[in-house]
């Protein structure tokens, strides 16, 4: 099943029919104030519960069980139990969700999102009335947004290559954090899940701890399976996506798919790691070859298919994969996860920092970690820009809540839940939500069940990074599942060759799309530091063909979503 393009109105004085129209959606369910459409809807028969929204439901059969209500509809599902709790309810529903419950007797619409941001779910308000949706491009239609740019958002877009928080990219749209309800029409937040720290006994063997690890793994790909028919899996040929490839293969009812990527024959790939795996699994193996020619041709594809842009050179390739795939399987599954909850090497700099810089600011060695355009902020922006930022809330503000005052005793820890919260919901599971739909298939991760990633913080630090050894006891749950050369090989990272495409096919294209009168970032940027990047892109001493795909991104975003 993959998701439907939902979106409603709370409004006590617009009518909800033709509001729901401007943002381009029938309405499926109208009451007295509230309009939806474009999902499934539930609707109780005495008009108490009305529940709407996509949702995909890895609990089902126990809630069901549970309810003694067998083979139900899940938005009826959810719809009892609503009836039952009340709001308490959402802590139940394990899986993907973005939903709106209409409650009768309290007048009033609660928005969920699943607790670590599956999906996506945006809203803006007038004050009389409030729009919300699935997708943020919905939004740019309703009457109370401007269409104008968020230069905070678009600050951090350019630090972090994503827009990480409740911003979005149009100033007027805010998004529902994961893990979290609002209230409408009062715009009440709550949280209904954040992660604790609980920690196993140290002195366990990690033996038995790599086995319930193991076990909680097995179910998180079980649950994400299809009941019939073939899977398919995006395989890098690292630990993580091995992983998921190896226990699909084991538990799969059908043929299982694997798809890798590489960018020509005489650059850097993984395709021997990939290419073992899948012999190892019997899995029916896809390799697709990348250049730059098919890299420019599908970047307009790519950024309109997001919700916010995304200046990952990965987004290319997993859209043009996601898409090899839908001619094979209904499902893909992928191993991101693994990183952000055991210890991966995105910790690297910043451990390395509390022994060599304890002085300098943490939150400045996070955000320098990106490797984005950080540091190039004072020269980058225009004067403009830069003047009216002048009085806003410092970049680093929004990493306080992990890095000064989560709670969680250990550093490993407040590191896990700083990149499950704002890389894992904003980048990696939103890339995954948005380009798996639009290429018309069902995209899952199974190290982000809610289940497994609160396994991650009770394990004990020292068994997730073991000195030198990344994610140890993965490699422990796993050891017997995949051969000793993917167990032991050192994390690479998928490396797209923009800095060499820029020196040679894709200076044209920058220099045409970023350094036009009429390109959509000029208003904001110094043209003449951009215009230096495009000249120098090709000198294999700097990090400028990263940078431009970053811009370049943004550019092709933002023509993509012009009203």
């Amino acid at each position: 099943m993959v998701p439907n393009d939902f979106g409603g109105v709370f409004a006590s004085r617009t009518p909800p029919g033709v509001a729901l129209r401007d943002l381009g959606l029938e309405p499926a369910w109208q009451g007295d104030r509230l309009a939806l459409g474009g999902a499934p809807v539930w609707a109780h028969p005495d008009g108490s519960v009305v529940v709407s929204g996509e949702l995909v439901l890895d609990n089902h059969r126990e809630l069901e069980s549970e309810l003694a209500l067998p083979s139900v509809e899940p938005h009826r599902l959810v719809a009892e139990l609503y009836r039952r709790d009340g709001p308490a309810a959402i802590r139940l529903l394990q899986g993907m969700f973005a939903l709106a419950i209409w409650d009768s007797a309290r007048g009033s619409v609660l928005l969920a999102r699943d607790s670590l941001g599956a999906r996506t779910l945006y809203y803006a308000t007038d004050g009389s009335g409030w729009w919300f949706s699935a997708r943020l491009h919905r939004l740019r239609r309703a009457p109370c947004v401007s269409g104008a740019i968020s230069l905070t958002a678009m600050r951090n877009y350019l630090t972090y290559a994503y827009v990480p928080g409740s911003e979005t990219l149009w100033r007027d749209v805010r998004e529902l954090r994961p893990g979290t309800t609002m209230t409408l029409p009062r715009g009440q937040i709550d949280s209904f899940w954040e992660p604790n720290e609980g920690q196993w006994d140290p002195a366990e063997p990690i033996t038995e701890q790599a086995m319930r690890l193991r076990a909680a793994l097995e179910d998180a790909v079980r649950v994400r399976l299809p009941e019939v028919g073939p899977v398919g899996v995006l395989l890098s040929g690292g630990l993580d996506s091995s992983v998921v490839t190896a226990l699909s293969a084991r538990q799969a009812p059908g043929r299982v798919h694997t798809y890798s990527v590489h960018f020509g024959a005489n650059l850097p790939n993984e395709l021997a790691f990939s290419g073992l795996v899948a012999t190892h699994c019997g899995t029916s193996h896809h390799v697709l070859e990348l250049g730059s020619r098919e890299m420019q041709a599908s970047l307009a594809d790519t950024m309109e298919s997001l919700d916010d842009p995304i200046g990952d050179p990965l987004t290319v390739p997993n859209l043009l994969l996601a898409r090899m795939a839908s001619a094979d399987v209904a499902v893909l599954l992928n191993g991101e996860g693994g990183d952000p909850c055991f210890g991966g090497p995105k910790n690297l700099p910043m451990l390395l920092h509390t022994l060599y810089s304890p002085r300098a600011s943490q939150e400045q060695t996070y955000l320098r970690a990106y490797h984005k355009c950080y540091e190039d902020l004072p020269r980058l922006l225009s004067p403009d820009v830069r003047r009216q930022l002048e009085n806003a809330e410092p970049q680093e503000k929004l990493l306080w809540p992990f890095l000064r005052d989560s709670g969680m005793s250990h550093y490993l820890n407040q590191l896990t839940h700083l990149n499950v919260s704002l890389k894992g919901a904003d980048h990696i599971l939103t890339k995954v939500n948005n380009l798996t739909t639009a290429a018309g298939v069902l995209g899952r991760s199974p190290f982000f069940d809610r289940r497994v990633v609160d396994m991650s913080f009770k394990i004990p630090p020292a068994r997730k990074l073991d000195g030198a050894e990344e994610k140890a006891i993965v490699k422990h749950a796993t050891a017997d599942l995949l051969p000793e050369a993917i167990l032991r090989r050192p994390k690479s990272g998928m490396r797209v060759p923009v800095q060499h495409w820029f020196g040679k096919e894709l200076r044209p294209l920058a220099a045409r799309m970023l350094l036009d009168s009429r390109s959509r970032t000029r208003p904001y940027l110094n043209a003449a530091l951009v215009r230096e990047w495009v000249s120098l892109s090709g000198d294999g001493r700097t990090r400028y063909g990263s940078k431009l795909w970053l811009l370049l991104s943004l550019e092709v975003w933002l023509r993509s979503h012009e009203a």
